[in-house]
């Protein structure tokens, strides 16, 4: 839905909500126009109902918002003597329009000093559960997220099985986009493959202010641009559908290219306008090595890849096995076992030839050389060409929409590029673009493939390990505790903050316990 849609809508509701509530207002003692005027017949139906005035703002912040309108039918209903189960049944289940006939067919007795207090431990304990998902649906929308890392995309610097803390706050929270969906949970109800949300209606994109700007080299979650599903509805390898952008799949990688940045990759190294891209002492680029064996000395290689903690597979190259494969090695992974008695040569595998699945999918490049390739940046204008059009199609077509707020129609007829029904040879971005890529570069679905990810489908920041477990594929899970309370960004190697938790923790025990005794002495 566009603005416009939504202020008609808006007014639509506001319409709605005068005709079926104006003579509760005159019961109350209120005016008949009070009802009608949007905004502030909420803050003078929460004096009618005897709650604060800044449950108002609670009925315009979405998600929360499905969460408050039962309560307000409710408290609606009871403030007019209106309190049976069956009463809050009706109210609830018909959205609030049973007040429509308690308004025009009843006696209207307004109790303005109304107990707030539950009438039974019930009531109570419904209450306090509402209050609490309230809470955690505001904190996990707009300051923090949880996320847990489930690939190794990132591996050495986030492993699998990391609990994080994702950090709205930094880059701007997001005011969500699907406006009927479930609290605290993402695109799916748990246990059931059943989506948890509404496609309609959606919000227009609108991201509150942030305290910093994304960075190259910063680890960011966001939502992956090209995620469709195949499960809701429908069985496996039909057709997806398109999810709405804040249920799209949450990925985690690094941030390599901000908008403006001209992006190369060569033998696998990232190049920013001409210049290697200085990654931070925590990042730990990962390639795939081929490791030649002489045949002869005897090698540990279960103790080996313990000690060196060797995360992704290994295995002999063919069947003369006389050279080992690793995956996913780090550059001092790689010299140490140039030292190894046994190995005989230890070489960075890259890739040559062309690939059909490398990003804008003109099978000229492969994921160790490509580019160079320019990152769209918010008012800039590039020349559109059809040679050029692979870059910034999607774009294009996807991710941005005319000044109507609708898709835009691209058409290509020769070298004759149609957008809208008119000839361009140039496009403006409306929004910022960013490159992220795994540090795992031979293990790692990432922009090499799929291209750019847009700024509306940016989550947060990764800011803190609450939890790191380690599941190790031999069912010998434990818990990693030198990575428990560490911080995911800062100089220098992580380290765990989690005694200090502890001591503090025991400290408020304590300390809680001298204060009661305190306090029972002085009674």
């Amino acid at each position: 839905m566009t603005l416009y849609q939504w202020f008609v809508f808006f007014l639509f509701i506001q319409i709605v909500h005068f005709l079926g509530t104006w003579k509760l207002y005159e019961a109350a003692g209120r005016k008949r126009w009070e009802a009608a005027i949007p905004v502030y017949n909420s803050i003078i139906l929460m004096k009618i109902i005897g709650r604060p005035t800044w449950w108002t703002l609670l009925l315009f912040i979405p998600i929360i918002n499905l969460i408050m309108f039962p309560v307000i039918w409710t408290e609606t209903l009871r403030s007019f003597g209106k309190k049976s189960s069956l009463d809050t049944f009706l109210g609830i289940i018909t959205c609030g329009l049973y007040i429509y006939y308690i308004n025009y067919t009843q006696k209207l007795d307004y109790i303005a000093d109304r107990s707030l207090h539950a009438e039974n431990k019930t009531a109570d304990t419904i209450s306090s559960l509402l209050f609490a998902v309230i809470v955690a649906t505001f904190v996990h929308t707009y300051f923090i997220q949880p996320y847990t890392i489930p690939t190794s995309s990132l591996e050495k610097s986030l492993l699998i099985g990391d609990f994080l803390f994702v950090s709205k706050v930094n880059y701007g929270a997001r005011v969500p986009m699907t406006t009927v969906a479930l609290p605290m949970v993402h695109d799916s109800i748990p246990l059931t493959k059943k989506k948890s949300y509404l496609n309609w209606p959606e919000l227009p994109y609108l991201r509150l202010p942030g305290i910093e700007d994304i960075k190259r080299t910063d680890i960011v979650v966001f939502n992956w641009p090209v995620d469709t599903v195949h499960y809701f509805f429908e069985p496996k390898g039909r057709p997806g559908v398109i999810k709405p952008i804040d249920k799209k799949s949450n990925y985690v990688k690094r941030c390599v290219g901000i908008p403006g940045d001209s992006l190369s990759i060569k033998d696998g190294i990232v190049y920013i306008d001409g210049k290697i891209l200085e990654l931070p002492e925590r990042a730990k680029p990962q390639f795939s090595y081929a490791v030649a064996l002489d045949g002869k000395t005897p090698i540990d290689f279960e103790y080996l890849l313990k000690d060196m903690d060797i995360t992704d597979d290994v295995g002999y190259k063919n069947e003369s096995k006389d050279t080992l494969i690793f995956r996913a090695l780090t550059a001092a992974g790689a010299e140490r076992l140039k030292n190894v008695p046994g190995i005989t040569a230890v070489t960075r595998i890259i890739a040559k030839g062309t690939e059909d699945g490398i990003f804008p999918h003109i099978n000229d490049w492969n994921q160790d050389n490509m580019g160079p390739i320019y990152i769209p940046q918010k008012g800039k204008k590039v020349a559109l060409t059809t040679q050029t059009l692979p870059f910034y199609k999607r774009i294009i077509t996807d991710y941005e929409m005319n000044d109507n707020g609708e898709k835009n129609d691209l058409k290509v007829t020769g070298n004759e590029i149609r957008l809208n029904g008119k000839i361009v040879t140039d496009y403006t971005f409306k929004q910022n673009y960013y490159w992220m890529m795994g540090d795992n570069r031979h293990n790692s679905e990432d922009s090499r493939y799929w291209g750019y990810v847009p700024e509306n489908h940016i989550v947060g920041k990764p800011v803190f390990i609450w939890m790191s477990w380690d599941t190790n594929g031999k069912g010998l899970n434990k818990v990693r505790w030198d990575r428990v309370f560490t911080t995911v960004n800062g100089e220098g190697q992580p380290q765990s903050y989690f005694k200090y938790f502890l001591i503090i923790l025991a400290a408020f025990f304590v300390g809680e316990y001298f204060w009661k005794k305190r306090k029972e002495n002085k009674n």
